[in-house]
């Protein structure tokens, strides 16, 4: 089991990483998204630090670490005020299942841009119809010489505009039985019949949603990422990192909404006491901070046996820590709106837009009623209901 002490090494990245957030901030990160675009000087500055590549192997360039200094890394920019969701995806996604199941070309091809920043690839899983369930994934890919031919749709799939390639989840027949069973391929930008329609969101953010068509596109036999055989497993090396990651970005909001509602409830005086000495304003604020505190302990927990190569034991740690996070988040936020009322709902105090932010962490990657079917079937033995 983890120490329940960070060590020095965590303690002081935290600091730096929190150091860096705090000097651009959430106004920095408002002004990128009214401006349509991406937040390329903190993710060029996060990058130079090490921290895009603080998971990666230390031969490509990366930090040699592993979810758990990631996961600290996007929580303290959260906690500033300016997460940067793609830190997800790039990294700990694609990056994390390329270290582990990529051949050597693909691994020098990709790993060393990915930490220092220069190249990003986004993750197609979602389909309109099967969600996120591997097991209904209509992308199919078919052998057409020594090539793959890929065609389907997916959606929801986050930064594909500046990413230099996707990887696709898809599925492709088994030799022996006919049946179909999920694989992962890098589907470059530029690839003939790969095209991409950005979703019209009402929630804003500097990273665009995509819907994406892949229309016969043609992959050589090196697009191909590990063992046509082991999908299931490389695939959920990727997912189990993107639960604990979804609980950093969710904890790192809740903190900073908790963290502006103190401020806020220590200055502001109402019949000459501060609100935050009233039980009705503090006790809730209080809540909201044991349960994000509660939170991070599971994702660390997670991050340590994902790290420490207990695929089995992390999925369900990593599960549990994105449900504790989502709900501790939207908790947090709630509460921060309410605390400062109609202030709450202001530009200047930047909280009314995380309302609808935090909930993304309730549904993304996962929803939390399917987190919810996976402990009663997994861990309590339950029998399923589908």
């Amino acid at each position: 089991m983890p120490t329940l002490m960070e060590t020095e090494e965590h303690k002081a990245l935290r600091a730096a990483a929190s150091a860096l957030g705090k000097r651009y901030g959430r106004d920095y990160l408002t002004t990128v998204t009214q401006e349509g675009r991406y937040p390329d000087e903190l993710w060029s500055e996060a990058a130079k630090l090490g921290y895009l590549g603080v998971n990666l192997p230390e031969a490509y360039g990366g930090g040699g670490g592993g979810i758990a200094e990631l996961s600290i890394v996007l929580e303290e920019l959260g906690a500033a005020g300016c997460p940067l969701l793609m830190l997800i995806v790039s990294p700990a996604i694609c990056g994390t299942v390329i270290a582990r199941f990529g051949t050597d070309t693909q691994k020098q091809q990709w790993l060393p841009g990915i930490a220092e920043g220069t190249r990003t690839m986004a993750f197609g899983i979602t389909e309109p119809d099967a969600g996120s369930n591997s097991h209904r994934i209509t992308t199919t890919a078919r052998r057409d010489g020594a090539d793959y031919l890929l065609t389907g749709r997916k959606v929801f799939v986050s930064g594909v505009d500046i990413a230099d390639a996707t990887l696709i989840v898809g599925r492709t027949a088994d030799a022996r039985t006919g049946t179909l069973k999920p694989c992962l391929f890098i589907v470059p930008r530029d690839a003939p019949g790969f095209e991409r329609r950005p979703i019209d969101m009402e929630i804003q953010s500097a990273e665009k949603q995509f819907e994406l068509t892949l229309d016969d596109v043609r992959l050589p036999a090196d697009a191909l990422v590990g063992d046509e055989d082991a999908g299931l497993l490389q695939l959920f090396a990727g997912l189990n990192p993107e639960r604990v990651m979804t609980a950093a970005f969710a904890i790192g909001m809740g903190r900073h909404a908790v963290a502006k509602a103190v401020e806020y409830a220590r200055d502001r005086t109402v019949w000459k006491t501060p609100i935050g000495a009233h039980q009705a304003i503090a006790h809730p604020l209080a809540q909201a901070h044991i349960d994000l505190e509660l939170a991070r302990l599971m994702m660390q927990k997670a991050a340590f046996l994902y790290d420490s190569g207990d695929d089995a034991a992390a999925g369900e740690a990593a599960n549990m820590a994105k449900y504790a996070a989502g709900e501790a988040c939207v908790k947090a936020v709630d509460q921060a709106v309410h605390t400062l009322g109609g202030n709450g709902l202001t530009r200047e105090f930047g909280l009314g837009s995380l309302i609808t932010a935090a909930r993304v962490s309730r549904i993304a990657p996962v929803s939390r009623e399917m987190i919810l079917n996976y402990v009663s079937h997994q861990t309590l033995g339950l029998p399923k209901s589908y």
